[in-house]
């Protein structure tokens, strides 16, 4: 299995055959459309060659002199006539634009349905892959990431290649091209430009990382006056203003430390472009102009050679950047692949269509896979039968959360069985064991849609009557009837618009609508005030009414009621009954917790 993790921007890209192997499968994506993208290249290979006529022409049009043979020959066409030589020119640059907007729209239209197909595929794959995966992986770096490699792969894919490949046949045909000139020249040429070119290169880059590192030290500096500005009651109140103006001075000084030394590489650089770049060019010139003047060359010849070379420096300096941004790519695209690669959950197991709600833990034990030498649960055994309400209680770490994880199948577990309806959990498909399960958690997670599509949640396909009957028997009725917008209103990021109760409500609601067999209760109430709580128990007590229900309950008093009760501590449990003779053994573990919540 591949092992997909966080890659900080920061470090440098080290690539590996492996890599190289990784990266070419995105080109499977793209074998749909192999056809319309070998055509995309046939017009790029014709528009870089017809770009490199340009300087040939312009020589002929700027230099020619009567009897000089022509740079560019066209058979029965006289490229001696100025009026000729325009006209060749235009016919060149029609055919030019229209070569190039034929590449520019194929390759556009290849990249996007290519990406299309990448991000559905890393879609698909990503919510199919196990809980554990997300417990390894931080979704903010996650999807940050993976936008950020996508956005590569696109920039490469429509434009670094072509670019690329551009700038190789301006280097091939432009060397030819002065060496058919003057070979000696175009050593003097080679001796010069491309020198001069790396050295301005590798300026440039060393400027670029100071940018960069002021860029950080930057945002780190902003960072504190966010967190000092957003924190000012605490800052004031533990008397800290002096602490964090030194730490505030610490960093923009080392801000300006940056900046400094960047403004000095600048200023060297500009010079160096000045003196250095523009004089060896001047150099190569008037290497060029005393070989015309000596009649080694013609004025056509000279004028050409001196747009060839700047096209040269052109490309000279273009290529390593491209490169560089190559191997990104080259990078992101191995980063997605081993996404790709990760395992989803296993599809396999019986289809149960249909549920009767008993549940059976024999000696279950329990590590999560990350934290393997901790045991969560140790040899847990119980029974619930269908219908039944079974409340877990105990302290926080007990084991309780773990619990309803593993009834989703979440995880697999070390040692013992789980069984529903006497069929082990894991001869049972996920999906259809899910489809008969729903939870109402104690943190709400709803979608920034409207309230009905939330609801809606629970059952796509559910009619408008089924919705309406959910929310009533939700206690949610009568507080989306009081919003203008009543179902349509709109929720907000993460429900951020809605109460508490009313998310809870809503959630409730959601879960009544899937009419699930099995109940998970995940502290629904604690962080509640009294009347929303009132509302939401009495809601809940509606839901569980006919269903196998598990109940973690953080205040005691919401599950007296409950068929069995058990006490988590450690990752076993400890003690198990129901509430009155659990209460009744003064030693015992509950009657602590009850005596705790009661003081």
């Amino acid at each position: 299995m591949a092992k997909f993790g966080r890659k900080d921007k920061k470090d440098k890209v080290e690539l590996s055959k492996d890599s190289y192997k990784k990266a070419r499968r995105i080109f499977a994506y793209m074998r749909p459309y192999r056809g319309i993208y070998l055509i995309g290249w046939l017009f790029l290979v014709g528009s870089s060659l017809i770009s490199m006529m340009f300087p040939a022409l312009m020589g002929q049009l700027l230099g020619a002199e009567k009897g000089d043979d022509p740079l560019v020959d066209i058979p029965n066409v006289d490229m001696t006539n100025i009026n000729v030589i325009i006209l060749v020119m235009l016919i060149v640059f029609a055919l030019q634009a229209l070569f190039s907007f034929f590449r520019i729209v194929i390759f556009n239209t290849v990249t996007e349905k290519t990406l299309r197909d990448v991000k559905k595929t890393a879609f698909s794959r990503m919510v199919g892959y196990p809980i554990d995966f997300f417990n390894r992986n931080k979704v903010g770096e996650l999807t940050s990431r993976i936008a950020t490699d996508i956005n590569l792969i696109q920039e490469t894919l429509n434009t670094t290649i072509a670019e690329f490949f551009r700038q190789f046949v301006t280097i091939t045909v432009a060397l030819i091209w002065i060496l058919s000139i003057s070979w000696e020249l175009a050593l003097w040429m080679l001796a010069v430009v491309p020198v001069l070119a790396i050295v301005a290169i590798t300026f440039g880059r060393y400027i670029k990382k100071l940018s960069k590192n002021a860029q950080d030290a930057s945002a780190k500096s902003n960072s504190i006056l966010v967190e000092v500005l957003s924190g000012i009651i605490n800052v004031k109140a533990f008397t800290n203003e002096s602490y964090e103006i030194n730490r505030y001075d610490k960093n923009i000084k080392s801000v300006m430390k940056i900046n400094l030394r960047r403004g000095i590489m600048r200023g060297l650089f500009v010079s160096f472009i000045i003196f250095c770049m523009f004089g060896g060019i001047s150099f190569v010139i008037w290497k060029a102009k005393g070989m015309q003047e000596a009649g080694l060359i013609n004025l056509a010849e000279f004028t050409s050679f001196i747009l060839f070379t700047i096209f040269l420096g052109m490309s000279f300096a273009a290529i390593p950047d491209l490169y560089a941004k190559l191997q990104q790519a080259i990078g992101s695209t191995e980063h997605l692949m081993d996404l790709l690669e990760e395992e989803v959950e296993s599809p396999d197991g019986e289809n149960v269509t249909k549920l009767n709600g008993e549940v059976i833990f024999e000696g279950v034990s329990f590590s999560y896979p990350q934290r393997k030498e901790i045991e969560v649960l140790n040899e847990v055994s119980f029974k619930c039968e269908a219908g039944q309400t079974i409340a877990l209680v105990g302290s926080s770490g007990a084991g309780k959360s773990t619990i309803s994880s593993l009834l989703f199948n979440f995880y697999s577990i070390d040692k013992g069985k789980i069984l529903f309806d006497n069929k082990n959990i894991s001869d049972i498909s996920k999906s259809s064991l899910r489809d008969q399960m729903a939870i109402v958690p104690q943190e709400v997670m709803l979608f920034g849609g409207t309230i009905r599509e939330n609801i809606l949640y629970g059952n796509v396909n559910a009619t408008e009557e089924q919705i309406q009957d959910a929310a009533a028997k939700a206690n949610a009725l009568e507080f989306i009837n009081g919003f203008p917008d009543g179902m349509e209103t709109t929720v907000g990021d993460r429900g951020i618009q809605l109460s508490g109760g009313q998310k809870q409500r809503i959630a409730i609601a959601r879960a009544v609508l899937k009419d699930p067999k099995i109940l998970i209760l995940d502290e629904a109430t604690s962080a509640l005030d009294a009347e929303s709580e009132h509302l939401v128990q009495e809601a809940l007590e509606k839901l569980m009414q006919g269903r196998t229900s598990f109940v973690i309950a953080h205040r005691l008093s919401t599950i007296k009621n409950a068929d069995t009760i058990l006490v988590l501590e450690g990752g076993k449990v400890v003690e198990q009954g129901k509430h009155d003779d659990l209460i009744a053994n003064k030693e015992g573990v509950y009657f602590k917790l009850n005596n705790i919540q009661l003081t």
